[in-house]
C-alpha cells in the first residue's frame, strides 16, 4: 500500500533548475508542502522520496487525511489495535 502510494507520488513529480548550491528543484504538485532539492537530479529525486514518507507518517501521526494519488489511498483507522505478543 505505502510502496504503491510512494511510486505514484514519484510519477506525479515535476523537477526544475533553481539558482541554489542545490539546483534541481522537485515538488509533488498534489501534495501541499512536499518537495525536495539536490545537486543532481537523482540526489533530488532521492531526497524527494524521502519527504514523501515522511510527509505520510506525519499525517497518519496527526490523524489527517491523506489525499488519493493515481487511484492509491492510504488509509488509517481510528480505532485502536491491539497488538498481539
Amino acid at each position: 500500500m505505502f510502496g504503491e502510494y510512494i511510486q505514484a507520488a514519484m510519477e506525479r513529480a515535476t523537477y526544475e533548475i533553481i539558482d541554489d548550491p542545490a539546483p534541481f528543484y522537485g515538488e509533488v504538485p498534489e501534495l501541499q508542502g512536499v518537495w525536495a532539492t539536490g545537486k543532481t537530479l537523482e540526489e533530488c529525486r532521492k531526497e524527494l522520496q524521502s519527504v514523501i514518507e515522511g510527509w505520510i507518517a506525519l499525517k497518519l501521526r496527526l490523524g489527517h487525511l491523506i489525499p488519493a494519488i493515481g487511484g492509491h489511498v492510504i488509509t488509517a483507522s481510528a480505532e485502536p489495535v491491539s497488538i498481539a505478543e
